[in-house]
């Protein structure tokens, strides 16, 4: 069953540990945010996925489903660009929104899946997930690595400079963005894997390689396979100890056969089983704790179809690292059934 709850009971969360063995619940959060990014549309994703049967698919997983509805941005009317970085104060703002917002979920013990927008979103997502499960691990699914800085990037886009905010090691990288005072690098490089990528920066490509993170590019799985892939990175992950994980998942990390509606479409992505593979393996561990679902833009879409092919893509995605399987999700049966027995004598 789903409920629509107010958004301010997560907010005024009080409940600070990290529980890991998670009650079978979860809390849907939609943050129609476009401002990482200078294409409009990606904030009208929250609203795409659910008219694509995100609620109803969910609540057919047997755990309660509470819809706590969109997080309301407000836009700045003066924010000047930071270097060539545009809105930073924007999202900084809306950072430190969805931050609360998950870390109420996530307190309140509470799976928690968070519905895009775009991704400069995780910056948010990631760093409230933290205040809770200060010890996580984040999967990041994407044919970006979102990883420059300011210096770096050469677009200034704020969601391909997401994972840069993010990690301890690129602390004395960053420049004092406007906005982002309130938060802290928290992440180390060895606690995050990438999955998917095939379209890197030059910048990035150092950070990458100077920091030591582990990633598989496209070339990685179509050398390994992505059950290999998915063996690597939870050994590199939980090998250690079993902790939260949280999932960031963007959209284009698909193909654009199965995904044209999205911002920044890359050739050569993901198949539907090596995407679905990857939150089944997610899902197996029993540690997935916070989801981002992000880039979905129904403006990108060539026609409806493309829309809600997208959309539905993202459903699919969602619903399999919450426990919906390729078997069918097993809810209705706990047991083969047996004939009644008849007592009366037939005449």
């Amino acid at each position: 069953m789903a409920l629509r709850v107010p958004l301010s009971r997560l907010l005024r969360s009080t409940i600070s540990s990290c529980q890991q063995n998670r009650s079978h619940s979860v809390a849907i959060l939609g943050a129609p945010f476009s401002k990482g990014q200078k294409r409009r549309g990606v904030e009208h994703g929250p609203k795409a996925i659910r008219d694509a049967g995100l609620v109803e698919r969910l609540s057919n997983l047997d755990y309660p489903v509470h819809d706590f509805g969109d997080l309301n941005f407000q836009h700045l009317e003066k924010d000047e660009p930071f270097m060539h970085v545009p809105n930073p104060r924007t999202v900084g703002r809306a950072s430190k929104l969805l931050s609360g917002a998950v870390s109420g979920a996530v307190g309140a013990g509470h799976t928690c899946v968070m519905l895009g927008g775009d991704h400069s979103l995780a910056i948010g997502s990631v760093e409230g997930h933290a205040q809770q499960c200060p010890d996580l691990c984040l999967i990041w699914v994407d044919a970006h690595a979102d990883v420059n800085t300011p210096l770096t990037s050469p677009s200034g886009n704020l969601h391909g400079q997401s994972v840069a905010f993010l990690l301890k090691e690129l602390q004395d990288k960053m420049p004092e963005v406007p906005g982002f005072s309130w938060m802290k690098p928290f992440l180390a490089a060895r606690d995050l894997v990438y999955i998917g990528l095939r379209d890197v920066d030059p910048g990035e490509h150092i950070i990458l390689k100077t920091l030591g993170i582990q990633y598989f590019s496209m070339r990685d799985i179509d050398r390994m396979g992505i059950q290999r892939v998915m063996e690597v990175t939870l050994d590199h992950l939980l090998s250690r100890k079993q902790r939260a994980v949280h999932l960031s998942f963007d959209i284009d990390a698909f193909d654009p056969t199965l995904a044209p509606a999205t911002g920044t479409p890359v050739n050569g992505g993901l198949t539907y089983r090596e995407g679905i593979y990857i939150t089944e393996e997610v899902h197996n561990t029993g540690l997935l704790s916070v989801m981002d679902l992000v880039e979905v833009n129904p403006t990108q879409g060539a026609t409806p179809e493309a829309v809600e092919a997208t959309a539905s893509l993202a459903v699919d995605v969602i619903a399999s690292a919450l426990g919906q399987t390729r078997e069918g999700a097993h809810v209705a049966f706990e047991k083969i059934p047996e004939p009644k027995q008849d007592t009366e004598l037939r005449l």
